[in-house]
């Protein structure tokens, strides 16, 4: 398990009942979390603190109930790296802080690379891999269908002082790939971090289960000769890290070695947190 420990502007309070309690930077949030079935250890909900609780509807989806005056957005660091967040839909805030054990493993790649490389980041988000590449000196490709969660990740770009290291896609990353394919464009890193269940910008259908192995198949077909590594993240509830593990193994042994692995994040109580599973090939 790799656990992200190294965070100032953000931490996790208290987990249990189906929530977390957590700090980013002055902000306090109250959050939904599957993973925390275990009984709380204190009343998270009277915590004195609290901006806002994000409460799951019976119906489906949920909204924010606000307790204390807080930003509408702010940013936080981890290390040289600067992210706006802010309370978005369905419990979201745009930036999944235990991500950062990828974004170092990634930068320690890259840096020692002793050469340019390319990055294609699939499924990109807000960018926090994007920015972590970056920042490390290669040059990204950002690849996301919603184009707002893009303009997210453009300001997370300019905060960190990247800019000119990344190109910006709007566009489903099936039919991305497969274009880049036909084109002969090759990149050196991929990064995916496919939802368990999406939707293209023309109505295209994403279920990781039947459509992981095929994509990242796929995605064999833009690497470079001399690539670097193959990462993917995975929130799926039952996907674990021998599923990308064996993935991984199936589709590129014999050119380097897997590392499979859960990702969590510390608590102040003294436990992780889990936050889904991992998997990257290294090339060698």
């Amino acid at each position: 398990m790799r656990i992200a420990r190294d965070w100032q502007d953000y931490s996790v309070i208290a987990t249990g009942d189906g929530y977390k309690l957590e700090r980013w930077k002055d902000v306090y949030l109250l959050r939904p979390d599957p993973q925390a079935i275990w009984k709380a250890q204190r009343d998270l909900f009277s915590y004195p603190k609290l901006n806002a609780v994000y409460r799951r509807s019976d119906k489906g989806g949920g909204s924010w109930e606000y307790r204390r005056p807080m930003p509408e957005s702010w940013i936080v660091s981890y290390k040289d790296l600067k992210f706006s967040v802010k309370p978005m839909g369905f419990k979201h805030t745009g930036l999944f802080p235990e991500q950062a054990v990828n974004w170092d493993r990634m930068r320690e790649l890259i840096s020692a690379a002793g050469r340019p490389i390319r990055v294609l980041n699939l499924f990109a988000y807000t960018g926090g891999a994007t920015v972590a590449c970056a920042k490390a000196g290669a040059e990204v490709t950002h690849v996301d269908a919603a184009k707002g969660m893009v303009e997210r990740a453009g300001e997370n770009v300019r905060l960190s002082e990247v800019d000119g290291k990344v190109r910006y896609i709007v566009d489903d990353c099936k039919k991305f790939v497969q274009r880049e394919i036909r084109r002969g464009n090759r990149y050196d890193a991929i990064i995916m971090d496919p939802p368990s269940y999406g939707r293209g910008p023309g109505g295209e259908i994403w279920k990781i289960e039947s459509e992981l192995y095929d994509f990242v198949s796929l995605c064999a077909g833009v690497l470079s000769d001399h690539p670097l590594f193959f990462l993917i993240n995975s929130y799926t509830t039952g996907l674990q890290p021998m599923v990308l593990s064996n993935i991984l193994t199936l589709l590129f042994g014999g050119r380097g070695k897997v590392e499979a692995y859960e990702v969590g994040i510390q608590t102040e109580e003294g436990i992780p947190l889990p936050c889904g599973a991992g998997g990257m090939f290294i090339y060698e």
